[in-house]
């Protein structure tokens, strides 16, 4: 597993499935994250159903350390995030996964982040709960509140990974073509479509300024537009051969 830019780790306080420990560790390489903290787990993590369930995520479970409490887990971390579905008393300001992914994004690039994940049937207590910074919840059914250990945690991570993504993009934002290059290309769109009789004669930038609409929604580069004057290029000579062939046989015609 490679090291991420972003320091975050999940910690899962006194898991009781293996299944579950498995699922969670191929959640987690799923969305890029590889460090797995355990608190007093009742299972063996390293059983044949959790491999089972990891599948090819086994290196995190085979990494994963074991802690005897939360509070020395979350030790060097800076930051933590509990997950808890009760909520009032003394929780009464939480946040959902969509809005603290992007707070535990920008943390981690300068310190140790933590998700924290209590157990299948009590949860967090409250004096764990307190340990971290920040509650989160996931918004489910009234009827049927609670949600499965491994679920919880990939709707969070996943969460997590899509703002990562989206940043992504954004650095990676396409060099777009210049308007040199865009005006060439649509003054040859011009002139080829005017000789095929596509444009009115009178009004041809009538459609033409559609077109411009068209491509600025686009966001052409230079590749693309260099591949739009290709088309041109080949209407182009196209349409000379037809006119080459009709001009040929209407010589041969009026020589008969």
């Amino acid at each position: 597993m490679t090291k991420e830019a972003f320091d975050i780790c999940v910690v899962l306080v006194e898991p009781q499935g293996p299944l579950n420990v498995g699922s969670v560790c191929r959640s987690m390489a799923n969305f890029g994250l590889s460090e797995l903290r355990l608190v007093n787990p009742q299972i063996n993590h390293l059983s044949h159903e959790a491999r089972q369930m990891a599948v090819k995520a086994t290196p995190l479970l085979e990494q994963a350390v074991i802690y005897d409490s939360l509070q020395a887990a979350l030790a060097d971390c800076h930051y933590s995030v509990a997950t808890t579905r009760r909520l009032g008393g003394y929780r009464p300001s939480y946040s959902m996964p969509d809005q603290i992914a992007q707070e535990v994004l920008t943390l981690s690039e300068s310190g140790k982040t933590a998700l924290v994940f209590g157990r299948e049937d009590h949860g967090l207590y409250t004096n764990e709960l307190e340990l971290c910074q920040c509650l989160l919840t996931i918004p489910t059914h009234k009827n049927f509140p609670s949600l499965n250990l491994a679920q919880a945690v990939t709707l969070c991570v996943y969460e997590i990974s899509k703002v990562r993504l989206q940043q992504t993009k954004k650095l990676k934002t396409r060099k777009l073509a210049t308007n040199e290059q865009m005006e060439s290309m649509l003054q040859h769109m011009r002139t080829t479509l005017l000789d095929v009789d596509y444009l009115d004669p009178q009004n041809p930038d009538h459609i033409l300024r559609s077109f411009r609409q068209i491509f600025g929604r686009a966001k052409l580069n230079a590749r693309e537009v260099r591949i739009l004057h290709g088309l041109w290029s080949r209407i182009d000579w196209i349409e000379n051969e037809r006119k080459k062939a009709r001009k040929s046989l209407l010589t041969k015609t009026s020589s008969q």
